[in-house]
């Protein structure tokens, strides 16, 4: 096919438009237009030089006329439409009859760049919440590798100075079992029960790393427990003082919140350790008929509250949005109040979506007492 030809029918195709006004009317048509490869402004017609959309007209290029008769002489437009809001423009407009040219102009064309504008909105702020996301999910991801890199390097240094470092000395021991045993039975005895009480300490050693090592929740198991356990463990680790009460029975929460109450619980407790410098956190989760509520606060030193959730995304911020975010997946709120010097509380309020099966009547239960389903906890190693 020759070349001309092509070119013929691709103009053929295209849809040249004439747009009279350039205020937010044509700013919104020529905004959808632009991403159109079947339709090409051929120019626009404004007597106003601060008119919002003239910007944009330049930047892209198209024409701007200040007489709107002078844009529709020109034989190449298939449709005018008429954002001006003069009602001396739009009565000539409706005058004229060229075969071929399209006129939308009055409360019709208002009303179709309102729809054009509100439709621009929508997607601006879809795509201002999607970034937002991208952003919290980038974080998110750096968090969550610093944090497996931060327990690799615990863990390390627990098999390190504690495990191996004990192996080597049972090692040692049992050498020198080897040369006692011929010439001195005795201490050779003596040894030996000091290598089974090392022994004894070595396994307990290997299981509180591998409780460390395994996932603590489901959400297909009690989350009561769960979380007495977990602060169980934590207040081994880090010699701060846990309280934990709770009310109602957990039979109330589906699995979903189940697993977000033990998250934010989770990292409360880690920016808690990372921050705080708290000696003592108290922990209470009330599950009411309809209403979820859990509180944790601390002692530490604090921070501004107001300051770091008013920040833009930035990584000591990180997990206290993780928390809100949290929050809000299951439809309540967290509320993170905190000043220098005065501690910090967290609170998480959230509707109970009641399961449709029959669950058993509420009931209370008392402050729990952490010694109870404890991980193993470290013991003096001897010799």
């Amino acid at each position: 096919m020759p070349t001309s030809r092509v070119h013929t029918q691709q103009k053929e195709t295209l849809t040249h438009v004439a747009i009279i006004g350039c205020g937010k009317g044509g700013q919104a048509l020529m905004e959808m237009f632009a991403g159109d490869t079947q339709v090409r402004i051929v120019g626009i017609a404004e007597t106003n030089p601060d008119a919002t959309g003239l910007p944009l007209a330049k930047k892209l290029k198209i024409p701007v006329r200040k007489h709107y008769r002078t844009l529709i002489k020109s034989r190449d437009i298939d449709l005018v439409i008429d954002v001006s809001g003069n009602p001396e423009v739009e009565t000539s407009l409706l005058t004229i009859d060229r075969p071929g040219m399209a006129v939308i102009g009055g409360p019709n064309a208002k009303y179709m760049w309102q729809l054009i504008d509100a439709r621009m909105r929508a997607q601006q702020e879809t795509e201002r919440q999607l970034n937002k996301y991208q952003r919290l999910a980038r974080l998110y991801v750096k968090e969550a590798a610093s944090a497996v890199s931060e327990d690799r390097t615990r863990i390390a240094c627990e098999i390190h100075d504690g495990l191996i470092q004990t192996l080597v000395g049972l090692n040692y021991k049992l050498d020198l079992c080897q040369t006692l045993a011929t010439q001195d039975s005795e201490q050779c005895l003596e040894i030996l029960t000091q290598i089974k009480t090392q022994l004894k300490s070595s396994i307990e050693e290997a299981r509180y790393v591998i409780f460390n090592l395994r996932p603590l929740f489901s959400g297909q198991l009690d989350i009561i427990p769960a979380v007495q356990n977990y602060l169980k463990s934590f207040e081994t680790q880090t010699h701060i003082k846990i309280v934990f009460r709770t009310n109602g029975h957990e039979r109330a929460l589906d699995s979903k919140t189940k697993i977000f109450l033990f998250r934010i619980i989770q990292e409360s407790l880690a920016n808690v350790q990372k921050h705080a410098k708290a000696t003592r956190v108290d922990v209470t989760v009330d599950i009411q008929q309809d209403r979820l509520r859990a509180t944790i606060s601390d002692d530490g030193i604090g921070f501004d509250a107001e300051t770091a959730l008013t920040t833009r995304f930035s990584w000591d911020s990180f997990g206290l949005r993780a928390i809100i975010e949290r929050a809000r997946l299951i439809g309540g709120d967290a509320t993170i109040e905190s000043t220098p010097k005065n501690g910090t509380r967290i609170t998480l309020e959230s509707p109970i979506n009641r399961p449709r099966s029959k669950t058993s009547p509420r009931s209370s239960a008392p402050i729990f007492s952490l010694a109870a389903d404890a991980p193993p906890t470290r013991r003096k190693r001897n010799g």
